[in-house]
């Protein structure tokens, strides 16, 4: 039995992760229509549908990968939405905002009908803050010790981490790269303003125009 938070105190049948791999969570939380059920630091965490701005940064990032990939006969990338992420060695299940895949792993996951992928499968994840739940994405800070998803994707060495921090204070898309098992950590990241272009390097070798990009206030 695992006694998780949601609005209160709340007691689970089995561990709340392994309701979530089995799609059990979901109905036993009674989360609003559209939200994201996910376990993130052994708490489940239920996030409301995300905002049209929020979204609109996720298909600009769509769009740059469809672009490189009509104009690159070489280009593997494929972008998926909405499917859940299930880090098996850790106990997590993500939903992450966008996973990219190599297409021949996409196509094989596609075609056996797999409800969640795992780590193993997704070469980049990103993620998009929002107001509510900006600090379950970042690196946590000196005040903030407990794992989130930044731990949880360097523990699961997904090697590349791009997060867009909507934060009026931040403005920025940061790349996290390196990711240290151990230490559940990433040793690199890279940074870019708003408004200045993301150029992903290999094995993506792309650019993404942030031009539109705006913080969560705007």
């Amino acid at each position: 039995m695992t006694l998780v938070d949601h609005k209160g105190p709340m007691l689970l049948p089995d561990t709340a992760y392994d309701m979530w791999a089995r799609g059990e969570l979901d109905d036993f939380v009674h989360a609003p229509e559209s939200s994201r059920v996910e376990v993130i630091g052994g708490t489940v965490v239920v996030t409301p549908p995300p905002s049209l701005e929020h979204n609109a940064i996720i298909g600009d990032i769509t769009y740059a990968l469809a672009f490189a990939h009509a104009g690159r006969a070489d280009f593997p990338w494929r972008a998926d939405q909405g499917t859940g992420l299930s880090l098996v060695g850790v106990g997590e299940g993500f939903i992450p905002d966008l996973m990219v895949l190599d297409q021949e792993v996409y196509l094989a996951a596609r075609r056996s009908r797999v409800r969640t992928l795992v780590p193993d499968q997704v070469e980049l994840v990103v993620e998009v803050t929002s107001s509510s739940n900006a600090g379950n994405d970042r690196r946590p800070t000196e005040k903030r010790r407990t794992d989130n998803k930044w731990n949880g994707y360097a523990a699961a060495e997904i090697p590349y981490y791009l997060l867009i921090d909507r934060s009026p204070k931040v403005m920025q898309s940061i790349l996290y790269s390196i990711p240290d098992q151990g230490s559940a950590a990433y040793l690199h990241e890279e940074s870019w303003d708003f408004g200045q272009t993301v150029k992903l390097p290999e094995p993506f070798d792309m650019d993404i125009d942030t031009t539109e990009w705006k913080s969560w206030d705007n």
